[in-house]
């Protein structure tokens, strides 16, 4: 069998749960990186292989595969360790009301904006418009018109709404929208997640399953969000912002962090 080869990056979410599926399951893969923070994922060329411009990506005996569910599918299908197989919690932590990606660069109010602001979310916003614009000028960009117009505006309007020069009503629906987006996110993380795990130490018994691959990557970035930078202090941090969260949880983050996997992961135990 050929090596897959997966497009990655050290600090994407969800490249994270195809990482963890890798270990998990055995399988030996080459890896590339693709720069998110410098919008890499933009060119062109790359384009061609995930029209959606999104990590992870993999290729594999000629066919790329190009969402997160897709990959960790296909990484299941070739190899010879069994795992237990997703239910609906897979398709529910990649639901738009809990986008990780976006809580990176949520805010609910003035001083919560202010912060992010400040902070490294404004730094990758303004790369990604450069390298979204760089893209769109080249003359192989051209193809692709529709799709850096688009982009470009809403990447643009993040970029204003950081930098001071957003609509009141463009930062009162970031406003609405980011609420919304922590309320669901904590009903998740206290609810969804604690009824999934039923065996456990993981949703999918003794050992993780496809469900953990995609749900532990997840959990690692809200945890790293709300205060935690190692493993260890993943309970802690959610159970201070959310409250009485469930000792499954707790038992499930430690059961995650005792893994070979997760360390390759997470080097160090440090979330991301």
């Amino acid at each position: 069998m050929t090596k897959p080869v997966l497009y990655t990056f050290p600090r994407s979410v969800w490249s994270a749960a195809p990482h963890l599926a890798l270990a998990e399951l055995g399988i030996d893969a080459e890896f590339k990186i693709v720069d998110l923070v410098e919008g890499a994922n933009f060119d062109p060329e790359f384009l061609k292989l995930n029209p959606n411009a999104t990590l992870p990506t993999l290729t594999h005996d000629g066919e790329s595969y190009t969402s997160t569910t897709a990959v960790i599918d296909h990484l299941v299908s070739i190899s010879s360790v069994e795992v237990a197989a997703e239910t609906s919690i897979t398709k529910t932590v990649h639901e738009d009301k809990i986008d990780p990606n976006f809580a990176f660069l949520a805010a609910r109010n003035e001083e919560e904006l202010a912060e992010v602001s400040g902070g490294f979310g404004n730094v990758f916003t303004t790369t990604r418009l450069g390298g979204l614009k760089k893209y769109a000028a080249t003359e192989e960009g051209q193809a692709y018109k529709t799709f850096y117009d688009a982009k470009i505006a809403a990447t643009g309007r993040m970029h204003a709404l950081l930098n001071g020069h957003a609509t009141h009503g463009d930062k009162q629906g970031h406003f609405t929208a980011s609420t919304d987006l922590w309320a669901a996110i904590k009903a998740f993380t206290l609810e969804t997640l604690p009824a999934a795990i039923t065996v456990g130490p993981f949703i999918g018994g003794a050992r993780p399953g496809v469900d953990d691959f995609h749900v532990g990557a997840w959990l690692a970035r809200i945890a790293f969000l709300v205060g935690a930078q190692k493993s260890e202090e993943g309970f802690l941090m959610l159970d201070e912002r959310f409250g009485l969260v469930d000792e499954k949880v707790e038992t499930y983050l430690k059961a995650w962090s005792a893994r070979d996997s997760w360390v390759k992961t997470y080097p160090d135990h440090v979330l991301h």
